[in-house]
């Protein structure tokens, strides 16, 4: 009996099938891009919204209110000697600036960041605003007193910082004025006065080159205009 050819016919793929699979990978392909533009999105949208922290949660009570810190600022400016003060608060620190007369010295700039001290405490208790409790934090002071307001180059500037921080018993005076290590920074005074003068010096040289050589070439005398003269 001879051998019959079978003829095999093949089945046609299930059409559905392949629709799901390339779907499949399409998605695979888009979801990273699509979580990176979901993130720049947000960022964008949140860029400009405060960011609110916790980080003087349970501390800074009592609070100081604006109340109190316009009673010190008018205090400031009732102190004889002070020319202008004002106080403001930022991050949880009391500044209070006073410009005293120009004439002031270290110390007298000293005896009125006292004064101002002691008109801070008639207003608020240092104890109780400005020192830590069961470990609680509390403000920090900081009393500012000047004698220029502007031209503070001159040698007769004088800048007092008197503050309280709430780790500290006691306040403390620094004149930021002047320097820790004098021989250095009159040295660093003296380099930069000679190099200033030596740029102004550059300065003239290059003007009088650029005027000597600014103006027109006279022609050259030769042998034969000699002649014609």
């Amino acid at each position: 009996m001879a051998n019959k050819s079978v003829k095999r016919v093949s089945r046609p793929k299930s059409r559905a099938g392949t629709i799901t699979l390339f779907w499949i990978c399409v998605a695979l392909i888009l979801a990273p891009f699509a979580v990176m533009g979901y993130i720049l999105y947000t960022s964008s949208r949140d860029s400009s919204k405060p960011v609110f922290g916790s980080r003087y949660a349970g501390d800074l009570d009592p609070a100081i209110t604006t109340e109190q810190i316009g009673q010190i600022s008018e205090a400031v400016k009732g102190i004889e000697g002070v020319e202008s003060g004002n106080a403001t608060m930022t991050t949880a620190t009391l500044r209070i600036y006073a410009d005293v007369k120009d004439d002031a010295d270290a110390e007298y700039a000293k005896g009125k960041a006292d004064e101002i001290y002691t008109a801070v405490s008639a207003v608020l208790n240092p104890d109780v605003y400005f020192t830590q409790a069961d470990g609680k934090k509390m403000y920090d002071l900081e009393i500012h007193v000047y004698n220029l307001a502007e031209n503070r180059d001159s040698d007769a500037f004088v800048y007092v910082i008197e503050e309280k921080n709430s780790a500290m018993k006691k306040p403390k005076k620094q004149v930021v004025s002047e320097p820790k290590n004098a021989k250095l920074a009159e040295r660093l005074r003296k380099e930069a006065a000679e190099r200033q003068a030596a740029e102004e010096a550059a300065k003239q040289e290059e003007a009088g080159e650029v005027e000597v050589g600014g103006g027109e070439e006279l022609p050259e005398e030769t042998e034969e205009n000699n002649q014609e003269q």
